[in-house]
């Protein structure tokens, strides 16, 4: 099974720190932010990890490429534990492929479906990072006991942020397990079925990367992978997970990344 996160995106939100340096490379305490979510990937079982990543970004390949001659260096120096640690960084499983425009999270995740063949697959954006690595497993365990279901990670949102992202209809069918039967990009307050929001963790069945290649621009003129979920729907069961918003840190913005640098610090102790 693979794992995928998209990572072409311009980092707007962060400019002009952005115009240099990608938004996925921003440190949060003591490794980049990409780092947390191909850990994360590798952590749930997946074999691989492919970074759908720009042309323009290759400083997150050079971050996860081999350096045998700074590992060198530094063993040299008597610095064993930052040589290991690059090491280990540099041999990591992952992978690329490239996404020549942004035209949407359904298009980036279309770009890996040469890597993910007939086989289930996890999509992870890499604004949220889960770093105790569970919420994966969780998703996989509820896939295991509804035939290998899609699944896909929610969390209750409050009025004024419904519009900010896809929400599922559905009805609950166990503690925390909902079944869905629609999901909504982006709606109105008033349009919205409920108020749990896709939270950026997802376990797809092989036939939503089919369904991915017949999507058509939605919402912003973007080709939605929300829309090819809602198509799965006419063939095939899907799932949601309610997560605990704790479980999970949004870095999508310069506020929330300050607060997630901030959390984790005081977790490790450092701050």
């Amino acid at each position: 099974m693979k794992a995928l996160i998209p990572a072409a995106g311009l980092g707007t939100r962060f400019l002009p720190a952005t115009k240099a340096v990608p938004k996925e490379m921003l440190m949060v305490v003591d490794r980049p932010a990409i780092q947390y979510v191909v850990e994360e990937g590798l952590a749930s079982g997946a074999d691989e990890v492919v970074l759908i990543n720009s042309r323009s970004k290759k400083v997150i390949e050079e971050h996860f490429a081999p350096n045998p001659a700074l590992v060198e260096e530094l063993r040299a120096r008597g610095k064993a534990a930052y040589a290991d640690e690059v090491e280990r960084v540099g041999n990591l499983p992952v992978s690329y492929v490239y996404q020549g425009e942004a035209l949407g999270l359904g298009h980036a995740v279309l770009q890996a479906a040469g890597k993910t063949g007939d086989e289930p697959f996890f999509v992870l954006l890499g604004d949220v990072l889960v770093p105790d690595n569970a919420m994966l497993p969780a998703m996989k365990a509820v896939s295991d006991a509804h035939g290998g279901a899609s699944v896909i990670a929610v969390i209750p949102v409050p009025d004024e942020e419904v519009s900010r992202f896809g929400i599922i209809d559905g009805a609950e069918v166990s503690e925390g397990v909902w079944k869905v039967s629609g999901l909504v990009e982006k709606p109105a307050l008033e349009d919205a079925p409920t108020h749990l929001a896709v939270f950026g963790r997802y376990l797809l069945s092989p036939r939503v990367m089919e369904l991915l290649a017949d999507v058509r621009p939605g919402v912003g003129g973007e080709i939605q992978l929300t829309d090819a979920l809602e198509a799965v729907l006419a063939g095939e069961e899907m799932y949601a997970l309610v997560v605990d918003p704790a479980d999970g840190f949004d870095t999508g913005t310069v506020e929330s990344w300050l607060a997630t640098n901030n959390e984790l610090c005081r977790r490790a102790g450092i701050c």
